[in-house]
């Protein structure tokens, strides 16, 4: 069964506040919405402290073309993506060249020469490593990622694959776009990278490493018919436009426990069985619909939580800050944990771990 070795996380250097963004939406939106002073508290009930932006604060005041903002998108990409990989090669006491495939996922911004390949180069990883690009993924990007690495490792199990997952929300901010939609993703995004590296189970282990392993026991895709509308990119003349729907808190709230459930009961398990849940942290509410549907409290998702209050919903990468969080306390023998994140299409991405 392929293993998670280590897993590490990156954020770029200009942290704003909750309150530092909500004045700036005050100075952006109050034109176009009157009651502007109703709609603020959005921030508050966010249950975000602060975020992190490869841009400072004065840069989202002026309209930028999407080329300008697609060019800051492969520059600060790429620094950031090496950061998380070079601290998770460490973590894991390994070489670039010790990388046999590299999973490449984000959706905020295009890349041809993909951003792989200019890793590959600039990680200095060898030259017939197999490269997986993965685009579109949007929320679920970095769950996904897993699923498709640790599948990789499982059919080639002497080999070792590295995840790298980056986005740059705050790139894609649209400085004439008015709608609601924008004064939400004005409250919710920040930028992130995360990195893992998973080895199939012919990969030997250090001799000294007495503690039990993460490993991969399966996954599932799903994706809902007539969906297409709840969350994606709109591309539009200055750049990539969100759309999400206010009902993504009920769709959860409808489909997931099934979806769950009838998982779990594939592999002769049940939600009261697992011990660690790493949920992508939407927003506070897509956090309260996990915990109605599925019947756990907040305690069980407080490293979501955590994240989401530190860094914002920095889309794909973000599951990857709360395994990261899950992984610092040390699993148990026989733990399960859950990791299920949610994306455009409307999809569903989980994925079953073991500590053995």
């Amino acid at each position: 069964m392929p293993r998670i070795e280590s897993i590490a996380t990156a954020v770029p250097p200009h942290e704003v506040s909750t309150e530092e963004s909500m004045q700036l939406a005050r100075h952006f939106f109050q034109d176009a919405f009157p009651d502007i002073d109703r709609l603020l508290p959005i921030f508050a009930h966010s249950h975000i402290e602060k975020r992190h932006f490869c841009m400072p604060l004065d840069w989202f005041s002026s309209d930028w073309p999407f080329a300008e903002k697609n060019k800051l998108y492969i520059q600060h990409a790429e620094a950031l993506s090496l950061a998380a990989a070079r601290k998770c090669l460490e973590k894991a006491g390994l070489a670039p060249t010790d990388i046999d495939c590299l999973v490449f996922v984000s959706s905020t911004g295009i890349a041809t020469p993909s951003m792989d390949s200019r890793l590959v180069n600039s990680l200095g990883l060898r030259s017939d490593s197999t490269r997986i690009p993965l685009w579109g993924l949007g929320c679920a990007g970095g769950a996904m990622g897993l699923s498709r690495s640790c599948e990789y490792a499982g059919a080639y199990p002497g080999r070792r694959v590295l995840l790298i997952s980056v986005e740059l929300c705050g790139l894609t901010f649209i400085r004439q776009d008015l709608s609601k939609s924008n004064l939400v993703a004005t409250c919710l995004f920040g930028d992130g990278a995360a990195a893992v590296v998973v080895s199939g189970d012919r990969v030997q282990t250090s001799p000294r490493e007495t503690s039990p392993r993460i490993q991969f026991c399966d996954a599932r895709t799903t994706t809902w018919p007539d969906t297409l509308d709840v969350m994606g990119w709109e591309l539009t003349e200055p750049g990539l436009k969100v759309i999400f729907s206010r009902d993504i808190p009920t769709l959860i709230q409808t489909y997931m426990r099934e979806n769950v459930d009838s998982f779990l009961a594939s592999h002769e398990t049940t939600i009261d069985r697992l011990r660690h849940f790493i949920f992508h942290p939407g927003g506070a509410k897509v956090l309260n619909a996990y915990q109605a549907s599925l019947g756990i409290n907040a305690q069980a998702t407080r490293h979501s939580e955590e994240v989401l209050r530190h860094f914002g919903n920095m889309s794909s990468p973000t599951v990857l800050f709360v395994l990261e969080k899950s992984m610092e306390q040390a699993w148990e023998p026989g733990d399960r944990g859950l990791v299920a994140a949610l994306g455009p299409g409307f999809s569903s991405e989980l994925l079953l771990l073991e500590a053995r």
